[in-house]
């Protein structure tokens, strides 16, 4: 069966494209069309459609609150649409705290080199949340959305300034638990001194997750590498600095890697690392390179971080769609180092760990509520 689209924006032109570059594939059916969030939320419930792309900004109801309703009453995968700025990066990341799985910029030329591309890549990604239609809700959140109030615009205190996150339905094991639904987890032994994750498709909610658990005194430094647009990734590292115990900023080039501090790779450019184990930079660097797809590319990080710091390095997989990272990830097994991918339940879309248990590069198969817990307990030893 063809997947069900419902597609909802306020622009008449942006719906009619956005129809006729879905109905290019004969796996797709837009079955209806929504023009504010009212609307939306109405034939959601009545159509019950197996994806919706979703407006940020809609007369009637805007887009983060249609996706509230809609998820408070079923769970359809929402991909939502947005423009490349910084409040867009804000009102984008509060669509995926309200539930939706990922988003994709307004502006097609923004992520790909011609139409045909942009098309292309968009009738993909529908394609692969759909997959994950009985995943169920990710929030970006640790607290209720019904009990919390709404972040103000300007807030960056820590969270040490803050009462305690509360559980959420995706509860979160405590971070001295080692019992997993596959047992008991024992720690490797190996010494570490570098944490490196990459991720893509439904990252941004997995990112948080592990972030936002991780102690104040977390003995290592992190690369984060996110398949996200260049005008989204300063936003998200604040977003992260805000509401975790860690330091987490967004990369600049001669970056001194400090522990506990997390640093984001910065969108349309490559991450790389310099130096040598016990003093090493972070170097930021365009790329025009048409071979390389991704950037930022978990390959090209990964393949870095093998030469400074070889078998010294715990590598984590997330949810993404494609393979980069599989030959970064090649290059650490190579060395020594160690390789984490997430399970394929808790991803929005098994595709880029899917590429690293395919291809025998796993260590251990970790589901997203797990990865904190488990990296605590791997880096003291049990």
């Amino acid at each position: 069966m063809p997947i069900r689209v419902l597609v909802v924006d306020d622009s008449s032109f942006f719906r009619r494209r956005l129809t006729e570059i879905l109905a290019k594939d004969g796996d797709i059916d837009v079955i209806d069309t929504a023009n504010n969030g009212r609307e939306a939320v109405d034939k959601a419930l009545a159509l019950k459609p197996d994806v919706i792309t979703m407006d940020v900004e809609m007369p009637v109801l805007d887009g983060i609150s249609a996706v509230r309703e809609i998820m408070q009453q079923q769970r359809i995968p929402i991909l939502m649409f947005s423009s490349l700025t910084h409040e867009g990066a804000k009102a984008t990341f509060d669509a995926l705290e309200a539930g939706a799985v990922d988003f994709l910029p307004k502006k097609f030329e923004d992520i790909a080199r011609d139409k045909d591309e942009a098309g292309q890549l968009l009738r993909d990604r529908v394609k692969a949340v759909a997959r994950k239609r009985t995943l169920g809700r990710q929030t970006f959140s640790s607290t209720p959305l019904a009990s919390r109030p709404a972040p103000a615009a300007s807030d960056s205190s820590r969270l040490s300034e803050r009462p305690a996150l509360t559980r959420s339905s995706f509860e979160r094991p405590k971070l001295n638990e080692r019992v997993s639904s596959r047992g008991a987890f024992q720690a490797s032994g190996k010494s570490y001194k570098l944490v490196a994750i990459g991720t893509s498709t439904g990252g941004p909610v997995a990112l948080q997750r592990i972030i936002t658990a991780l102690p104040a005194d977390f003995p290592l430094p992190i690369v984060l590498i996110q398949h996200m647009p260049a005008a989204f990734t300063g936003a998200f590292a604040q977003r992260l600095n805000s509401l975790s115990k860690i330091e987490v900023r967004e990369a600049q080039d001669n970056d001194v890697l400090r522990p506990g501090v997390a640093y984001l790779a910065p969108g349309g450019k490559q991450m790389l690392l310099e130096g040598n184990d016990s003093s090493c930079r972070l170097r930021i660097k365009e790329d025009d390179s048409p071979r390389i797809t991704f950037k930022p590319s978990v390959d090209i990080t990964f393949a870095t971080a093998a030469k400074v710091f070889s078998d010294k390095v715990l590598a984590i997989v997330l949810t993404g769609m494609g393979a980069d990272g599989r030959e970064g990830a090649r290059l650490l097994k190579q060395q020594g180092a160690r390789i984490w991918a997430q399970d394929e339940a808790s991803c929005v879309v098994y595709g880029m760990p899917q590429a690293i248990a395919a291809a025998g590069l796993m260590d251990e198969e970790v589901s997203l509520n797990e990865v904190a817990a488990r990296l605590i307990t791997e880096l003291k030893h049990g």
